[in-house]
């Protein structure tokens, strides 16, 4: 049940935090969005930057909402909602592609479009979690493994399907993490490990240039289609271009809505896919050392909530959490820097973007559920 008195028990440490990095994502938004001029009111307030801000505001009532939910009363909606989720996923491909991809519902009325696969992976989270306490100590058993594997599976095939690569890249790790706390088979677990550093040494060594990726396409074709191989392009415009936007950014970069190449519109996606590099142009690796310490900080108090949390319930719940917090993070900035294919995820509170505002401040809003109710017995 929802009781009000939970919420002045939530972790008050990491309210700056968010306030701080709501606070960049309008500055960033509000740069690439708006006319190149003189800096005023107007700057700051464009269009965009609004609708982000009507956004937060949304977010953070959903925030305060699920803080105040007993996280338990999830379960009873979990498979619901698991369900739901997929007849969503399978609805995409009946309904008209937006940009070439099925990834979104068009909302008519309210111009807002709704993707699942942003509620995809949260849901994901709270289905292995339910499962996998109900399992209990026979966790070990192979049925309960390729149970649990499946549940990942369905999704991450149809959101593959989409295409959306960058939602796969996110959940694989985020089972591999539950499946370490939830008592998988350590053989599972060890094998999903190697084949997740195995496929990110081979992608880094690719986008970094030790194998050529011309060369190595007569074997990878072989095995997949050639659109599929063509993400792993690391000399696509996209990938130059955003990567041309961080080394114009230098040490102290060229200042909130004075960068040149951002600010021409040269970076494609600057408000959503790039906005990590638009804010690298004008705030500078000074900038990228304080925003990555604001997201250390959200990360370090969100593994708290793990080590505090007093049922096993909580305790995967919020490490499922943690991690697809940690690799949207991780995700976009290394697909910016050059390390990994451009595919779209978006960066945790600074990317512009309604479904993504709610997914997070929801995951947020559980895991503070789970700090605020740490006592109860």
């Amino acid at each position: 049940m929802w009781d009000h008195r939970y919420l002045s028990r939530i972790d008050f440490r990491t309210i700056p935090i968010l306030l701080v990095l709501m606070f960049i994502s309008i500055l960033v938004i509000a740069a690439t969005t708006g006319d190149a001029g003189e800096i005023g009111e107007e700057t700051l307030f464009t269009a965009m930057s609004k609708s982000q801000i009507r956004w937060f505001g949304i977010g953070w009532a959903v925030y305060l909402f699920f803080a105040g939910l007993d996280y338990r009363k999830l379960k009873e909606w979990t498979w619901f909602l698991y369900f739901g989720m997929i007849v969503m996923l399978i609805g995409l491909f009946f309904v008209p592609a937006i940009q070439n991809v099925h990834r979104w519902y068009r909302i008519p009325g309210i111009n807002f479009a709704f993707q699942p696969s942003e509620y995809a992976k949260l849901i994901v989270v709270m289905t292995l979690s339910l499962y996998l306490e109900n399992k209990g100590r026979y966790t070990y058993r192979s049925s309960v493994t390729m149970k649990a594997i499946l549940i990942v599976f369905v999704p991450l095939l149809l959101i593959l399907k989409q295409p959306d690569l960058g939602t796969a890249l996110v959940l694989y790790p985020i089972a591999l993490v539950m499946f370490y706390f939830g008592g998988i088979k350590k053989w599972v677990v060890r094998a999903m490990g190697l084949m997740a550093v195995g496929g990110l040494v081979f992608v880094s060594m690719m986008f970094l240039g030790f194998i050529d990726h011309e060369e190595f396409r007569p074997y990878a074709t072989k095995v997949i289609k050639e659109y599929q191989y063509e993400r792993l392009n690391p000399h696509t415009y996209h990938q130059e271009a955003s990567q041309t936007a961080i080394a114009l950014g230098g040490v102290a970069g060229s200042g909130w809505h004075k960068s040149e190449f951002t600010g021409h519109q040269w970076l494609p996606a600057a408000h959503t896919d790039s906005v990590f590099a638009a804010f690298s142009e004008e705030f500078g690796l000074i900038g990228v050392f304080f925003l990555l310490l604001f997201f250390f900080g959200l990360l370090y108090f969100s593994f708290q909530v793990t080590a505090v949390a007093n049922d096993r319930f909580g305790r995967l719940l919020s490490a499922g959490i943690t991690t697809y917090l940690a690799m949207h993070m991780i995700v976009s900035m290394g697909m910016m820097c050059g390390f990994l294919p451009i595919t779209g995820v978006p960066l945790m509170l600074i990317t512009y973007g309604g479904s993504s505002v709610l997914s997070t401040m929801t995951a947020l809003g559980i895991l503070q559920s789970i700090y605020s109710r740490r006592f109860m017995f």
